[in-house]
């Protein structure tokens, strides 16, 4: 398959390197001394589930330069989706299929905003990974997962393709019964560690043996359930309980790829994660108390981040 990686950061270079590994034709979108060094010394992934160097590698700075797309992985983060989605519109033709990686609950709507809706199968990912230097990637711990499934839930020829191809290359492939349900569910996760552990500057074991944080990021998912609720998702409170059962069971040193960047001074994913909430109670008429704490005590931080103070 024709595959291009839009984002060879920590997801993208991971689940990158391993479609090559299992044979497809696939193109690496980066940028800056990444990129140089990908073009010049290939992509090394460190892996507890086994080291690779994909050199030479194929990678760009543009996808203009690309042709015969088969399926375009978007790895970027969440604030460049609507930018990249309008370069990706230019560049696919009828066959393309478009999936979105990121964290957030509102990118497959970013995505038919630009894309024609027929190009696009939500998606989503659990992986634990960062660039560790340029060229390099570093998956730290959690099985590599992509869960993905057409918007209206039916498991299409493509997508039935698309998952053949992922489990060629050895990913731990989910397609979807209920795509959003799976979306909503990763988002509870994800939002009410990440954000959190900016605030406190701690890691999920440390934060998980405090009684009063883990009070906290209870309260968090609380409020996440409520507008799902409203939204018509499909979650419960057991929803909570099994999310929690995942983020008690992983390394205790474990941090958000969100709570890494605010915590370098780079700009993050708040406004999708907890930002998303506090917006959607407004709209909703549902009050969200923890997650406005959470969001407004870091937004100073964040405006910093992209020079808007």
């Amino acid at each position: 398959m024709n595959i291009v990686i839009y984002g060879t950061g920590g997801v993208g270079g991971y689940f990158g390197a391993r479609l090559v590994q299992a044979g497809n034709n696939v193109t690496f979108i980066a940028r800056g001394k990444h990129l140089e060094a990908i073009q010049k010394n290939g992509l090394q992934l460190k892996s507890p589930k086994g080291d690779c160097l994909i050199h030479p590698a194929n990678a760009t700075d543009s996808i203009t330069k690309i042709k015969n797309i088969d399926l375009v992985l978007v790895c970027v983060k969440t604030w460049q989706l609507k930018e990249v989605a309008k370069i990706i519109n230019k560049n696919i033709d009828e066959k393309t299929v478009v999936i979105s990686l990121l964290n957030g609950v509102e990118n497959q709507d970013i995505l038919c905003s630009e894309i024609s809706k027929k190009h696009v199968i939500g998606g989503l990912c659990k992986v634990i990974s960062k660039v560790e230097d340029y060229g390099v990637i570093h998956h730290m711990s959690y099985e590599p997962t992509i869960v993905f499934g057409e918007l209206n839930n039916i498991k299409t020829k493509r997508a039935i393709e698309i998952e053949e191809v992922l489990k060629n290359a050895e990913i731990n492939t989910v397609l979807a019964e209920d795509i959003q349900q799976e979306i909503w569910t990763k988002f509870l996760f994800i939002t009410t560690v990440s954000a959190i552990g900016a605030l406190t500057r701690s890691t999920i074991g440390e934060m998980i043996a405090s009684p009063e944080i883990k009070k906290i990021m209870h309260n968090t998912a609380k409020e996440i359930l409520a507008i799902a609720k409203a939204k018509g998702m499909n979650i419960t409170i057991e929803t909570i309980e099994n999310q929690f059962k995942v983020i008690e069971s992983q390394p205790p040193n474990t941090t958000s790829s969100l709570q890494r960047d605010i915590m370098e001074g780079k700009p993050s994913e708040l406004e999708a994660q907890n930002g998303t909430i506090v917006r959607l109670g407004k709209e909703l008429g549902i009050l969200t108390p923890t997650n406005n704490f959470i969001y407004y005590c870091l937004l100073p931080q964040e405006n910093r981040a992209r020079g808007l103070n």
